[in-house]
């Protein structure tokens, strides 16, 4: 039997990929040590208290299909919330609510991503390292993927204005993730504000990935459809965001998009034939979570707390860069595989290899020299593994161990 192609490029995930790494260790640890595991970004602050009760009050509506679109009370919640965070007047017609981000911005690309540009193949401009649904809508829609690297020279973020004209011009989508998963940087009004125009003069569209929008150090980070309605652009961008990391709720799969009239039109249209609305207790208990700061709040001012514990653990490596936003710190290591290895091994730590989170082009693989961390223990824990992780990649303990390690495999 025969499969399509367009997939088949595909590495394997990240996650089967790191339980492959890793199978053949036992981790060695001290009595009273438990494995920690900081791989997945799933958050474990505490859920906003007023979710069972909506969702009780509520559970008789699973009697009735939902609405594809989103209830009113979801839809104004939302705006609601645009208008509060971002100053933005954006009308139910600009709305789409969404099975969390990553159904938004694979949908996007199948209804928004033209067939052909100026009469060639289109291109979509993916930031390496990436969340991995962005390569895969662009093999959905059989664009060209382009990788650009986001790498400490470039301030973790992707130089697209450094690329060459005649690729843009060939561009349909260009993705990006602020604050940025797995690097932690956030695109500064000066950035978004070159990238919009960039949009607008080679006519492509932006996908704001902003799903860690709320997890921020010190100020807020401005947003794409912000910074693009003040220029008078607000259709180069389609925003994304959602309540799982806002609020802790990743299980409940909620989330939206916002952009122009049209390009919501078109992924509504799309959404009607191969979408699946969410079910009515979940848009009643999204509205009443999108209605309320004090949870995000209280959650922010607990990554805040892990932040300085990050910075007064790993402040003075070298080359460790304190993320401005989100929950990941992006730590260097000369190869991430052996760190993860060594990591798990020595401390029964479990990170993330960040090559598994990039793509190799040209022979280099931006993520190859880093591990990802994800900060989502309490402070307790952040701060033990932490310090675990330290003596054995950093230290010069655990540097020597290393060493005899890969004395003992060679």
């Amino acid at each position: 039997m025969a499969f399509p192609e367009r997939f088949s490029n595909l590495p394997d995930y990240a996650f089967p990929r790191l339980r492959a790494l890793l199978s053949d260790i036992t981790p060695d640890l001290a009595p009273g040590e438990s494995p920690i595991v900081l791989t997945i970004g799933e958050p474990r602050h505490a859920m906003p208290e007023f979710v069972p009760g909506v969702m009780a009050d509520s559970i008789g509506t699973l009697a009735k299909y939902p609405a594809n679109e989103g209830i009113p009370e979801l839809l104004r919640a939302i705006g609601g919330w645009l208008d509060r965070r971002y100053g933005l007047d954006v009308g139910a017609d600009r709305l789409m609510v969404l099975n969390g981000t990553r159904e938004g911005l694979f949908n996007a690309a199948l209804a928004l991503c033209p067939e052909r540009k100026n009469g060639q193949r289109p291109a979509i401009l993916v930031p390496n390292p990436f969340y991995q649904v962005y390569a895969v809508a662009a093999a959905a829609v059989q664009a060209e993927p382009v990788f650009v690297p986001a790498t400490p020279e470039t301030g973790n973020l992707p130089d697209y204005a450094a690329l060459d004209p005649a690729l843009l011009d060939r561009v349909a989508v260009a993705y990006l993730c602020s604050p940025a998963n797995p690097q932690g940087a956030v695109a500064g009004r000066d950035y978004l504000e070159t990238l919009v125009a960039l949009a607008e003069r080679h006519d492509f569209l932006i996908f704001a990935d902003e799903c860690y929008s709320e997890i921020w150090r010190d100020v807020p980070p401005p947003g794409a459809l912000q910074v693009a309605t003040a220029m008078g652009l607000p259709d180069r961008v389609v925003m994304f965001n959602s309540l799982s990391k806002r609020s802790n709720l990743p299980g409940l799969r909620s989330g939206f998009a916002a952009g122009g009239v049209a390009q919501i039109r078109e992924m509504r249209r799309l959404r009607n034939y191969a979408g699946a609305p969410l079910p009515l207790p979940v848009q009643h208990v999204s509205a009443a979570a999108w209605a309320d700061e004090a949870h995000v709040e209280a959650s922010r001012a607990l990554y805040q707390q892990k932040y300085r514990i990050a910075d007064r653990v790993l402040g003075d490596i070298p080359g460790y860069r304190p993320p401005e936003g989100g929950f990941f710190l992006w730590l260097p290591a000369e190869d991430g595989e052996a760190a993860a290895r060594r990591l798990w091994a020595q401390a029964g730590i479990q990170v993330l290899p960040g090559a598994y989170l990039s793509r190799e082009v040209d022979g280099f693989n931006p993520g190859h020299g880093f591990v990802r961390v994800a900060l989502v223990a309490d402070a307790a824990l952040t701060e033990a593994a932490l310090t675990r992780l330290r003596a054995v990649l950093y230290d010069k303990a655990g540097a020597a161990a290393a060493a005899d390690m890969t004395d003992g495999e060679g």
